[in-house]
Formats: C-alpha cells, structure tokens, sequence
C-alpha cells in the first residue's frame, strides 16, 4: 500500500543525532551551494517513502522502533529540495515505493497537484521523482503533490492516493535592504553622549526560521566618532558630546546591515541616515560695533527713526530673538528703543523733540539680552551685550516761536478805532536769529475787524465791536522769518469783547392788557417784565414810572414787585367801551447801569366784555351792538358762503358762452398746422408754412390772394380769383380740384395738396433755386430737346419739360 507515514517517535541516540544534524546542516548547504564542484550528490539518492515505515536513504535502511517514551515527533511526509540548485541534470527529490511492487512492470506511479509535470516529474516506473527547474523559496515555499500507484494495463487504482509535501530548503542568496531608506533624522546641539536620534529596520527575504540566512547585524560604515548603533535593534545614538551646529549642522551616516549573523561570507546592505543637529540657545546676542554713531537733525518728528543697532545672534528662529533696552545715558527721557519684528534690529526713535541750541549731542548706553533663555546655559556667559551710542543733533532752520502757545485779549466794545488791544511776540530760535514779520491770517477774520503791527505784534481795533452781536472773536496771527519766507508759525488769539451799557431795557415782549368793563378797582390789569441786552456784573436790576404828566392817571396806577417785574392796577370801576375802547399807558424802564440808561414802552389796554366770572368774551365795540346769539364767526360763515355761491354762477355762464361759439376757426383765429417732415429735400429749414389746413376747414374764410412767405418771386401776378362763396355744405371735391387747377396754371404758387416743395433752396444760397417752378424767373432760354438724345428712359422727360415751355410762353 503507497502511503504518507504519519510522525513517528525517536530514541535519545537519534535525539542526540538529531541536534548534530541542527548544528551542521546549514553549514553543508552552504559547502554545497557556493562549491559544487567540491561535492556532487551520487545520482543513485534517493528518499523512499515506503508502506512498511522505513526510510531508504542511499540504500540504507534504518528501523524506527517504537518506544513508550518520546521525545520528538520525525515527520515522513515531508520531501526537501534545495533552491537555486542548478546541476547539469534534473536533482532527485525522492522515490515513491509501494510494497505492491515486487518487480512486477504493470505498476505506474502517478503525481498530481501544485507543478505536477511542470516542475516535479515522476518517473511512472520507478517512482523517482526529479525537479525540473531552479526553485526560489522566496516566490513560493512549498508544494504540496498527491501520489498514487495504478495498473498500468487498465489505469485502475492499486492504492489510494497519498498526499505529501515538498519544500524548497533556503539558501542564503538574498541581501538585507532598507526599504524605507536613505532616512533623515534630527537631535539637538550639545546633547550628551547616548541621546536618541533614530531607529531604522532592514528586511531579508530569507527564511528567518532556517539556519542565520536572515539573522542581520548593524554597523557604522560612516559617522564615527559622532554616532553609535546598537548592532541589533539599529537604535543610532550620540557617541559625541557638545557637537555645536553653529560648528557644523549636518552629518552623514552611512549604516551596514549583514546577514548571517555578521559572520564571514554573509550578504550585506547600505543605507544613509542624515543627521541634522537643531538649534538650542547657547549663543548670547553680540553687537556688530561696540559704538554707533548717528547725526539727525533737529527738526526732526517725534516717532521717527534716528538710527539702528544690530545685535548678532549664531542661533536661528526664537533663539536669536533679542529685545533691546536703554540703561544709561543721558538721552533715557529723549530717546526709546525698540526691536524690529522683521529684522531683530534695534530701532532707536525720538520721543522728545531736540533743540540744537539747547544740547547738541547724546550719549546713550543700549543692551541686547535673548528673549528665550535655556536653563541648562544660564550659569555660563551672560545671554546679553551692550553698546554705546552717540547721537549728535544738527542745526536747522526753525520756524519762529512764540513766547505763548494761545492768546486771550479783552476789549471793551466801546473801544476806539486804531486802539491797541493786546500783543504778540514771537522770536527766531536758530543762532541766526533772523527778525519777524507779524500778519493776520484774514480767513480768520473775513470782516478784517483787527490789524495788526507787522514788526513788533501790535492787535488794534479796526471797526467797532457790539458785544450783543459777537461776543468772541477767534483769529490766527502767522509769524514769518523776513530772510526765509517758507518758516512760518502761528498762534490762535482769542478777543473777549467785554460789556458797557448801551442798551437800554425794553418789555420783554409786546404786551397787550385786557381790562374787563365790569371789573373792580385796584384789580391786577397786566404784568410786564423787561429784558436789557447788556450783561452787568451783578445782574439787571429794573426801575418802573409812568411819565411825570400822567403820574396822577386816573384810569390806572403801577406797582413795582422788586423781581423786576411791574403790574398794572385799574384805579375804578365802571369802564365802557361805547365810550372808550383802547387805553395807552406809556411806562419808563431805567437800568442800574453806569451812567442808568432807559426807555419808554407803551402797554395796551383793550376794554372787553366779561362774563360774570372775569372771563373775556369780546373787546370790540362793532360786537357790543350786533343781535344777541348771532357771533363774528357766524357772519364770516355766511360771506364765505355767498362769495362761493357768486363764483359758480360766474364759472356756468363763462361755460355756457364757450358751448354756444361755433367750431368752425375765423379769420382771425387763423391757425396752421405744419407738417414736417425731415426725409424729404424740403424746401429748407424757414419753409414751415407749405401746407395750409386752415383752407380745407374753412373753404369761405380765403376769397383773395395769399402770397408765399419763403420767397419773392421777380414776377408779380394779379392775385388769383377766389371762388365763389358757398354755404357750409360746400363740396369739398369741387373746391380741391379749383384749387388744384388755379396752382397748376400759377407757377409762383405751391399746390395746396403738396407737403412740401422742391423749388425753393433757402435764402442765401449760392447756387441759387434748381427747381423748374421759378423757371419763369430767368432770362436764359432753356432747351430741353437735347434729353431726347439721351436714349428712350429720358425722352418721356424732354417730353414733359417741353409741354411746360410752350405752356409758360402761352
């Protein structure tokens, strides 16, 4: 029976041959792979897998005997080949063997599965079984075949089919690689020995289970001193302290990965790994000079720039950032500086604006110290510098100065013409000390109220103030150099125009008193206050009197309430407005002025009918005789209504007049409507009275001659025959073609029924009329016989134009 033997157990004697077997097999593999011609395996070898559990292994046969005791499974079913083998003939891999075989030639070995008849050839007779082809273990592995003994006569199974397994035995034929190669790593400056940089794999494609094919090992071909790699995990490290990137930034390191353990003969891979040192803060700020010097000039703006400083820094990024600061000098309160985001420049501005004659130069002190400082660099060299900087201030021409930065003037607004009300003074501040000249700006004073001394700043008054009408007036005097007109300066000068008493009090609005006529004595008619334009120190303080002839006025009397207020009293009862409709009462009004001014102001005072309780119901005497419940409103009501009712009739006979006029225009409502029209050669722009409507509407109204407005003809012809008259019902057909035959016998007429006419050039033309209408007017003889001659589309026309010629002689 062909069969697979399953595992079977071994003896120590075999265990011990066994691990000889481990130890040196790798070793004859290689012997065999590398020298071949050293050893050739005899053609006669031969693995026989047989039915009574025997293995033939070059004609030897070695009994497996069964013990209770085992240490290790031998598996049976296996069939080894070894790749890349490339002998002059196929290799024997094994022999099959069933123990139906006793010489007999009818038994036939067949082998299907994976590369059956391709690879693996089995001779049918002997059971031998031989690869045809170099295998590579790294494509695939193994190859699992089935194997079975039929008849050969009759193709019929002997056995059943037995399963077994080749395998491709590795050789060391493939190199370690760095997939992920060339590798690029990074580790601080001055790190110390040992720290991390980066870890990198290599990958064999031999079998890392057989024999050290795939047992890799690291080197460092390239980067000693500076780096070490651990010769089994590939972890790289520092092998060099305080390596400074400001030295050197970048290293290669070049890595070796050898198979085999290392050893002698093995296979071996390269890659590179690029080591980049990153910067730490161990470099302090340095300046390029230890003294700057700047000039700038006085006038210069506060803000602006007066100079840079640069402060070196080997480090990058934030470790070179740097802030800049001035601690000495005598420039701290003029002078601040500040870093440059862009550049790390210091920048040293002005803060205070510098005067030449006052200090010509400064010294300042400026330090640079690191923004980012690294705790493991603070006990060495301090992270900081200074530098000295001059500053010296250059003359310029300056504009004058005044000795005050704003003005305020008073002057009293009673104030004589030409009066000087007040100074300025302004001066040169340069060493040249040029003289100025003082001028008043007139946008500032458009009523040119104010001159002003151009030499020595003198403000007088040049029209006269009214404090009631401005009270202030804002103007700017400009200074000038006379040697440099272009440096000028200006000062605003506030006038406070101060009060006199010149108006006198007035009510404070016009009063009109109602007295009623069944009023009592001794009541309250009006209360009046007045008001005074001026402005006292301590306030208006207001006199009241009636005038001295009528101080014993019998109607009323006055009293003072000392608020400067004053009421009117009636002195009786009994007043009557049939008699006495208006009282006048004249009121003098003084103020406490120096000198007191004052004024008269007339009250008011209407007599008025009241009702029982003192309500006013009427003042007017016309009221006092009207009917009882008939009211001023009433009869305002009832005019409005018959001045309305006047107007209509007058808008129904104006409407009744304009029906009754008849439709048809009369002479002298003579209205023409002209036609227009501009894709026409017209008889030019002033011929807008070709066409007469007027004639169609109204056949009667035209009886004579109407002359043409556009030309004068050189002829005069007798004014045509007008037709007869004839009623309204006249036939308009008729009276077209009389019209139409009056013009056609009239060359110096327009025909009525034309638009408009061709004959007429406009005046002033040079060329003169073209049109055969005014033919009549010239005195050359004209001959149209030559058209006829021009070929029959022109002989119609010398046709026509004769019959016109013979027709105007006629």
């Amino acid at each position: 029976m062909l069969s697979v033997l399953p595992p079977t157990r071994v003896t120590m004697p075999e265990r011990l041959g066994e691990m000889f077997m481990d130890v040196w097999t790798p070793l004859i593999i290689l012997w065999i792979a590398v020298l071949p011609h050293v050893y050739m395996a005899p053609k006669n070898e031969s693995h026989t897998l047989s039915t009574n559990g025997t293995m033939e292994l070059n004609g030897v046969v070695e009994e497996q005997k069964l013990l209770n005791r085992s240490k290790r499974g031998w598996v049976w079913n296996q069939m080894f080949v070894l790749e890349e083998f490339s002998g002059p003939e196929p290799i024997l891999v094994g022999r099959l063997h069933t123990d139906l075989n006793s010489g007999s030639s009818k038994i036939k070995y067949i082998l299907s599965g994976e590369g059956a008849g391709t690879i693996f050839v089995i001779n049918d007779m002997t059971g031998d079984i031989h690869a045809m082809k170099r295998l590579d273990r790294e494509e695939k592995a193994e190859y699992t075949l089935t194997a079975q003994a039929v008849d050969r006569d009759t193709n019929k199974p002997l056995e059943p089919p037995s399963e077994f397994i080749i395998k491709v035995q590795d050789i060391n034929d493939n190199a370690p690689e760095f997939v992920n190669g060339p590798y690029q790593a990074t580790v601080p400056e001055m790190s110390i020995v040992g720290t991390f940089v980066t870890k990198i794999t290599a990958t064999d494609s031999d079998d890392p289970v057989y024999g050290n094919s795939a047992k890799l090992v690291y080197s460092i071909l390239e980067g000693q001193p500076y780096f070490s790699i651990d010769p089994h995990t590939a972890t790289i490290k520092t092998a060099l302290s305080n390596m400074d990137r400001e030295a050197r930034e970048e290293y290669i390191v070049v890595i070796q990965a050898k198979d085999m353990g290392g050893h002698m003969g093995g296979l071996s891979g390269t890659t590179t790994v690029t080591v980049t040192l990153t910067d730490v803060n161990d470099n302090p700020p340095k300046f390029a000079m230890s003294q700057y010097q700047f000039v700038v000039p006085e006038d210069i703006v506060i803000g602006d720039t007066v100079g840079r400083v640069k402060a070196n820094d080997r480090d990058t990024g934030d470790n070179a950032k740097s802030s800049f600061d001035i601690i000495d000098g005598d420039g701290k309160d003029v002078f601040e500086i500040t870093t440059d985001s862009q550049t790390q420049d210091g920048m040293i501005r002005l803060r205070k604006p510098l005067d030449f004659e006052s200090k010509k130069s400064y010294i300042l002190k400026v330090e640079a110290a690191n923004v980012n400082i690294d705790p493991r660099f603070i006990g060495g060299v301090p992270f900081k510098d200074t530098a000295t900087v001059k500053i010296t201030v250059e003359d310029a021409d300056e504009p004058p100065v005044f000795s005050s930065p704003t003005y305020l003037l008073e002057v009293h607004e009673n104030a004589v013409i030409n009066g000087v009300i007040g100074q300025v003074s302004a001066r040169d501040p340069d060493a040249s000390a040029s003289p100025i000249r003082f001028s008043i700006d007139r946008h500032t004073d458009l009523d040119h109220q104010f001159n002003i001394n151009a030499d020595d700043g003198k403000i007088t008054l040049a029209t006269e103030l009214d404090r009631e009408t401005n009270m202030w007036h804002n103007i700017t005097v400009v200074a000038t150099e006379t040697r440099n007109h272009s440096q000028i300066s200006r000062v605003p000068v506030a006038i406070k125009v101060l009060d006199v008493n010149d108006n006198a009090p007035e009510f404070a609005t016009d009063y009109e008193a109602f007295l009623c006529e069944n009023g009592k004595p001794g009541q309250i008619i009006q209360t009046v206050s007045a008001i005074d334009k001026d402005d006292p120190r301590n306030g208006h303080f207001f006199i009241y009197s009636l005038l001295p002839d009528m101080a014993n006025n019998p109607n009323f009397t006055i009293k003072n309430n000392q608020d400067n207020s004053l009421s009117v009293l009636a002195r009786h009862n009994g007043f009557n407005r049939l008699k006495q409709e208006v009282y006048f009462l004249p009121i003098i009004i003084s103020d406490n002025g120096n000198p007191p001014l004052s004024s008269t102001s007339t009250l008011t005072i209407r007599v008025c009918g009241c009702s029982h309780d003192g309500v006013v119901q009427s003042c007017n005497a016309e009221a006092y005789v009207l009917p009882i419940g008939l009211s001023m409103g009433a009869l305002i009501a009832i005019l409005a209504c018959i001045v309305l009712l006047l107007v209509i009739v007058v808008l129904f006979v104006t409407l009744r007049r304009h029906k009754n006029e008849p439709l048809i225009i009369k002479d002298d409502e003579d209205v023409r409507e002209n036609i227009i029209r501009y894709d026409d050669e017209g008889g030019g722009e002033e011929d807008t009275e070709a066409f007469d409507i007027a004639t169609l509407q109204n056949p009667d109204g035209l009886n004579g001659y109407l002359p043409r407005k556009d030309i004068k003809p050189d002829f005069q012809f007798m004014p045509r025959q007008g037709h007869t008259s004839t009623p309204n019902g006249v036939d308009v057909d008729e009276f077209i073609n009389v019209r139409l035959h009056e013009a056609d016998n009239d060359p110096t007429a327009p025909p009525y029924d034309s638009i408009q006419i061709y004959g007429y050039e406009g005046r002033g033309s040079v060329a003169g009329s073209l049109s055969s209408l005014e033919s009549s007017a010239s005195d050359s003889d004209q001959n149209f016989d030559y058209l006829t001659d021009w070929g029959p589309h022109f002989k119609r026309l010398g046709e026509l134009y004769s019959v016109g010629e013979s027709d105007k002689e006629t």
